[in-house]
Formats: structure tokens, C-alpha cells, sequence
């Protein structure tokens, strides 16, 4: 190769790991992720109806959003894929809600987690730190 060629490679992802992969619809089981209109979804009930005179056999899925809770709904054919979110779930032990509405938890290691603020809603405020408080015997 000569010093005067140039490269180009196209790329259609971004930089970084992608946050999907795709997955046959037939293989997604309950209690398994799905994406549902561009949703990351928990899948609570799949049925397979059966292949038509002229058509592939389709999945019916019901899933609850994991960040809203809404319930989704989607068909697909069994033999297409769909796409499945990398999930990562770590449970952390609440320490204190300060006043300004951060919450300290306990990491898996031993240290505190920080900055992570609750949601502005007062009234759901209120109620975390009255059960926080009677869980550490503040009452």
C-alpha cells in the first residue's frame, strides 16, 4: 500500500458498546427483556399462536416498562428478531435521604454511593424518609 491511499470505514453504530442485541422473538421467555417501542420492557407473559395457511407463527408479548411500569404489548413473527436490552441490576441499601433530596446507599463493596437524588415529588419524599425513619428507629 502507498502512502497516498486513504481508508474509509463506514460505520452504522456508535462509538461504544451498543445498549441492544438481537434475540429471535420465539426464544424470549417470560421474565426475560424485550424493546417495545423503543422501551426497555420485563416480559410478564409470551403466547405463540399456532402458523397460518400463509404465514409464520407469531409472539404475542405483554411486557411493563422497567423504568415507568406501563404495560407495552407487541406481536411479532417467531422468526424474527427482536431487539433485547443489556440489563444490569445492582441493589444498593438505603444509608439516609438528605434534606436537599440525595440519598446515600451503601455499595457491594463497603462504600457510599452519593449522587443519586430522588424524585422532586414531595409527597413521595416525605414518605421515603417517614419509612427510612422508622426503619432506623427515628420515629
Amino acid at each position: 500500500m502507498s502512502d497516498s491511499e486513504e481508508h474509509h470505514f463506514e460505520s452504522k453504530a456508535d462509538a461504544g458498546a451498543s445498549k441492544t442485541y438481537p434475540q429471535q422473538a420465539g426464544t424470549i421467555r417470560k421474565n426475560g427483556y424485550i424493546v417495545i417501542k423503543g422501551r426497555p420492557c420485563k416480559v410478564v407473559e409470551v403466547s405463540t399462536s399456532k402458523t397460518g395457511k400463509h404465514g409464520h407463527a407469531k409472539c404475542h408479548f405483554v411486557a411493563i416498562d422497567i423504568f415507568n411500569g406501563k404495560k407495552l404489548e407487541d406481536i411479532v413473527p417467531s422468526s424474527h428478531n427482536c431487539d433485547v436490552p443489556h440489563v444490569n441490576r445492582t441493589d444498593y441499601q438505603l444509608i439516609d435521604i438528605s434534606e436537599d433530596g440525595f440519598v446515600s446507599l451503601l455499595t457491594e463493596n463497603g462504600g457510599t454511593k452519593d449522587d443519586l437524588r430522588l424524585p422532586t415529588d414531595e409527597t413521595l419524599l416525605s414518605q421515603q424518609r417517614l419509612k427510612l425513619d422508622s426503619m432506623m428507629g427515628r420515629t
